[in-house]
């Protein structure tokens, strides 16, 4: 075979694997992954990924694929639990977690939200998700997670659009210990120093980001 051929071949078969990732983790997505243990994403997330509120399964479409496949290596080491995704996450692959977080990540997001702006807040609930409370070491969750709680890269998932219990069941994971993915450990004093009330408030504002336009 002369040199060109090679080369040709070599370019196709390179042209042709971010094709073939993607249907293997679309195929993950929606039948699994070859171990029957790992079952189809979509039962618990909805066919577009984007979750289903009423269960507080959260969405998982344009999330950072960096993030997703470090949330499934969590779920095998069990720094962070939950008894659905634990066994799951053991049953994939290493390849598999990382086809399907990347098709997860090619997925459309949810709308922008219009408190990218960060008008001035006048609740009490708006000021501690837009500026926290520094008294007791509590940031505003914007100054991590970004403008209108939109997610910035690898280690700070989207919170608007999530489902207000994912957000409450994900705090009190950090509180009760369940979850322990932080490396700066910054989630769980976070978490200790809200109240209760606190959790569903700034948990309810960030799902409904569209109907929480904080006024100038």
């Amino acid at each position: 075979m002369n040199p060109l051929s090679r080369f040709a071949i070599s370019t196709a078969l390179i042209l042709a694997w971010p094709v073939a990732h993607a249907a293997e983790g679309q195929k993950i997505f929606t039948q699994g992954g070859a171990n029957p243990a790992a079952m189809a994403c979509l039962g618990c997330h909805g066919p577009d990924a984007k979750g289903i509120a009423a269960a507080g399964f959260p969405r998982l479409a344009g999330l950072s694929a960096g993030y997703l496949n470090k949330q499934l290596q969590d779920f095998r080491s069990g720094s962070r639990k939950q008894p659905v995704m634990e066994p799951l996450a053991k049953a994939l692959s290493a390849q598999e977690a990382k086809a399907v977080s990347e098709y997860l990540a090619s997925l459309p997001s949810a709308p922008a939200s219009d408190l990218r702006r960060q008008q001035i807040a006048t609740d009490p609930v708006s000021r501690l998700a837009l500026y926290g409370d520094w008294d007791r070491q509590i940031p505003g969750c914007v100054q991590c997670h970004g403008p209108g709680g939109s997610g910035v890269g690898e280690h700070f998932p989207p919170l608007a659009g999530q489902p207000a219990a994912y957000l409450v069941a994900q705090l009190n994971a950090w509180r009760d210990g369940s979850r322990s993915n932080d490396p700066n450990q910054l989630m769980v004093g976070v978490a200790k120093a809200m109240t209760d009330a606190e959790i569903t408030a700034v948990a309810e504002f960030f799902a409904h980001p569209l109907a929480q336009e904080v006024k100038p």
